[in-house]
């Protein structure tokens, strides 16, 4: 999951040098947080949350996939 994510908003990002990606693991859920550089930040949230929403979609249904459930924050 981390590196979907990672992957993903490298892609989306001017400075992917600046993407740090981590993963918290509980018993039964995952969270994964991302970080950005601060003008990256609207990118990844997108406008209105559509990005960030859709960066969510793909991880609950990929991780759904291997029966875990993943929670992705991003933080600024």
């Amino acid at each position: 999951m981390k590196e979907l994510i990672k992957y993903i908003a490298q892609a989306l990002t001017d400075y992917p040098d600046q993407v740090e990606v981590r993963e918290v693991e509980g018993e039964r859920t995952s969270v994964v947080e991302l970080r950005v550089a601060p003008s990256d930040l609207g990118k990844v949230i997108g406008k209105q949350g559509k990005t960030a929403r859709a960066m969510r979609t793909i991880l609950s249904a990929a991780s759904a996939k291997l029966k875990k459930r993943s929670v992705l924050e991003i933080i600024e």
